[in-house]
């Protein structure tokens, strides 16, 4: 009889749903030193000091911007004191590309010391050159076309294809900002390009979503989100035609994901206390193919996209504010299957931001939080238990000028998938990711090839022959 018992019990067990997984990530905060109680809100991963290793950038609010990079197992505060660190301004958003076109990123630190309209503190735009930092907004020539009105979300995009970045900056209260670098000069170019509205700002991503250009969509508050399709680097908001509009919600947390591995992006935008959104374009028109648990409404904050515990199937962390956080994998199928957290549930968490590197180079993501926004809490990080028999893959685009290719799209082609990936220009909501594709292998899965399609639309293909390792992939 016991014996039945127990057989009754271990089948149980085995048929339990896979939503019950309690130890998907582990936490590995304590590799943060100094980790102390403060306000932090956008998150940033790009090579702060051009020394080849990426550095998380965490923004302070009241506090220090910090600049943590990993060295002997631990994550450091390498941030300029003077500078960079910046305590006074409340910094809120951040984002990195090359907008000089020098082979090396450049940092928008977004300030916010007000909820809407004008500001007290300017935003920055931070050079590193001849070993020192600069902001290059306290140039006297850049003075006047300076940011002063409150804002969300910083993204970088290539509108021409030409590697010169542009800074979309999503205003709150105020017109959206354009900067590109124009002989020599920050000059705000939103006017010309339709692009400066006057609306609720909140997140905003750019990617291969419409054409072959870097297109844009903007989540929005309190009015309708922006799809900007580009047409030939000038934009037009296509927003409600392709059913993305969404005029009843209130933008936050979007990213751009390939949710039916075809081989294509697709749009998920998360709502505050709204129904979330997963986006896929069928019939030239978007479709919302969101499930009932997915979209349920939340207080959320930034939504990531990532293949965290390297199975080949990418998973949706949604970032809530004082409410227990998310996680979904992305099966075939339009099936979004929550995996039920507890390490990194954070329900008592003021979570604001959150990105994603393996920034220990060990093929395996680090997962940053950011927490704070109304109560002083310190950073978590977290990292998702691999099997140790999984294998990955990372593709790195270096454009023709030697800077991350932000925006270009990555496609690994297999026996079993046509997945694509964006390299993220930011700022799905305050936040910017690693520039890398990062994939994990599915099993039985071979035959492997990556296709880049850079921002001016041109590809590359190439054959991979061996897995576990880092490729760079250098525009021609």
């Amino acid at each position: 009889m016991k014996s039945f018992f127990k057989k009754i019990i271990i089948l149980s067990i085995l048929s339990l749903p896979n939503t019950v997984n309690a130890d998907f990530f582990e936490d590995i905060t304590y590799k943060i030193e100094n980790n102390s109680k403060r306000l932090s809100y956008g998150v940033s991963v790009t090579d702060m000091d051009q020394d080849g290793k990426y550095e998380f950038l965490v923004t302070g609010f009241g506090y220090a911007n910090l600049a943590l990079s990993y060295d002997n197992g631990k994550l450091i505060n390498i941030a300029n004191k003077n500078v960079f660190s910046d305590k006074f301004r409340k910094t809120i958003g951040v984002a990195a590309c090359d907008v000089d076109r020098d082979g090396y990123e450049e940092i928008y630190f977004l300030n916010t010391d007000t909820y809407s309209g004008k500001k007290k503190y300017s935003d920055r735009l931070i050079d590193f050159e001849e070993n020192k930092f600069l902001d290059m907004f306290e140039i006297e020539k850049n003075k006047e076309d300076l940011n002063l009105t409150a804002g969300r979300s910083v993204a970088c995009v290539d509108r021409e294809g030409n590697g010169r970045y542009g800074l979309y900056v999503s205003n709150y209260g105020g017109p959206t900002r354009f900067y590109e670098i124009e002989d020599g000069k920050i000059k705000d170019k939103a006017e010309n390009l339709n692009l400066n509205n006057v609306t609720g700002g909140r997140a905003v991503v750019s990617g291969h979503i419409l054409t072959d250009k870097s297109d844009i969509f903007a989540a929005n508050e309190r009015g309708a989100n922006y799809l900007l399709k580009n047409n030939d680097g000038v934009f037009e908001d296509v927003a409600f035609d392709f059913r993305v509009d969404d005029v009843i919600q209130n933008g936050r947390g979007t990213v751009l994901s390939d949710i039916l591995y075809r081989g294509r992006l697709d749009i998920i935008s998360g709502n505050w206390q709204g129904y979330h959104r997963a986006y896929v374009l069928e019939n030239n028109q978007f479709k919302d193919v969101g499930s009932s648990k997915f979209d349920k409404p939340s207080r959320i904050r930034t939504i990531i996209s990532a293949d965290f515990d390297n199975d080949g199937y990418d998973e949706i962390f949604m970032n809530n504010i004082a409410e227990p956080n998310k996680l979904f994998r992305i099966k075939e199928n339009r099936i979004f299957e929550e995996i039920k957290l507890e390490v990194a549930l954070e329900a008592d968490g003021y979570g604001t931001g959150a990105a994603v590197a393996d920034i220990d180079n060990d093929g395996i993501l680090e997962l940053i939080v950011s927490r704070g926004e109304s109560k002083e809490q310190p950073l978590t990080l977290y990292k998702a238990k691999v099997d140790k028999q999984s294998k990955y893959l990372r593709i790195k685009p270096i454009n023709l000028f030697g800077a991350p290719a932000r925006g270009a799209t990555v496609t690994l082609i297999s026996n079993q998938r046509k997945h694509s990936k964006t390299i993220d220009a930011g700022s799905g909501y305050l936040c910017q990711m690693e520039p890398v594709a990062h994939y994990g292998i599915r099993k039985n899965e071979n035959n492997f090839k990556v296709e880049v399609k850079w921002t001016n639309g041109t590809k590359d293909l190439i054959k991979i022959t061996s897995l576990n390792q880092t490729i760079t992939i250098k525009q021609k």
